[in-house]
């Protein structure tokens, strides 16, 4: 791979925030807006806005984007009565996606329905390739009637075609607080578990284990010392990558600002299963705000078909 491209939400108050973006990069460190900074797909079904995307590269060489069904700008003061609380319980039970075969050219949207009356809203999906049970899993964080829509957990779902799905399962959950935004990689045959802890600590937490599904992970006490020096409760939805020079970035949202200041801040570490990540040095800038997405390694070939693609003044 010798690009990176970025799916994510945009820092804005207004509906077309909620929508999807790209962003490119030849380095991971220094990125361009796509589509002249304007989405590039558009939600019209469900709350008709989108936020916290994932994509990923099927082994059929698919593409498929996946994001909670949620708009702030469209009804957090009407149908949600402006309490957080109410999304969590009454928020859409269903995850949008969109599918490609070039990153330029894609499908209608569809609701993907996996919650039922049990679940609270589906948050910040993502998917991993399982190797062993040649399937998907899709994870997420909802909140769920066993526990009176408390503490909120990562539930999961798997799937081979991204069309049919096994029932909702529990994957983990936090013994004193609740977790959201899960993030898996394999290093070595181990399993990587980026999770946002909503207290104690109230940041990243960095879990290992050696099967996606089931076994026991264990915390990784560097990560924890490293995410500690950091301001508590400001960051959030992990994603991570591999640079040109076979180091990890792991990116976090910084939403600790109105504004400008908010957006995602790179970490690089040797390894994942060394937890050591450490803020970059290197010059970093983004277009805009970006907001909870996913970066996926592209090539050359993709990187300039996206660019040349949307160039124009409006979507292709």
């Amino acid at each position: 791979m010798e690009a990176y491209l970025f799916v994510h939400f945009k820092e804005k108050k207004t509906p077309d925030g909620e929508q999807v973006y790209f962003a490119l990069s030849t380095d991971g460190f220094h990125w361009e807006a796509v589509n002249n900074g304007k989405p590039v797909l558009e939600s019209n079904i469900g709350d008709k806005g989108v936020r916290d995307h994932s994509i990923v590269r099927t082994r059929e060489g698919r593409f498929i984007i996946l994001a909670t069904d949620l708009s702030l700008a469209n009804h957090f003061e009407g149908k949600y009565e402006g309490d957080w609380g109410n999304i969590t319980t009454i928020g859409s039970k269903a995850l949008s996606l969109w599918e490609s075969e070039d990153l330029v050219n894609w499908s209608e949207q569809r609701l993907v329905h996996l919650g039922d009356e049990n679940f609270g809203c589906l948050w910040a999906p993502d998917v991993i390739y399982d190797s062993q049970a040649e399937d998907y899993v899709l994870h997420w964080s909802s909140s769920h009637v066993s526990n009176a829509y408390g503490d909120k957990a990562i539930y999961y779902s798997r799937t081979k075609d991204f069309k049919t799905y096994s029932k909702p399962e529990l994957l983990c959950q936090k013994a004193d607080s609740g977790i959201i935004d899960s993030a898996i990689y394999e290093e070595n045959g181990m399993f990587y578990r980026f999770l946002k802890s909503e207290a104690n600590p109230s940041t990243l937490i960095l879990e290992t284990g050696d099967r996606i599904v089931g076994g026991e992970y264990k915390r990784n006490a560097v990560f924890d010392r490293e995410m500690a020096k950091l301001r508590q409760g400001f960051y959030e939805a992990p994603t991570a990558f591999q640079l040109p020079d076979g180091k990890w970035c792991l990116m976090l949202d910084y939403y600790g600002v109105e504004g400008k200041g908010q957006g995602y801040v790179p970490f690089i570490s040797d390894t994942l299963e060394s937890g050591e990540f450490l803020l970059s040095e290197a010059s970093f800038s983004f277009p805009y705000g970006f907001k909870h997405g996913t970066v996926l390694p592209v090539t050359n070939e993709e990187y300039m078909r996206i660019k040349e693609a949307f160039s124009g003044d409006g979507q292709i």
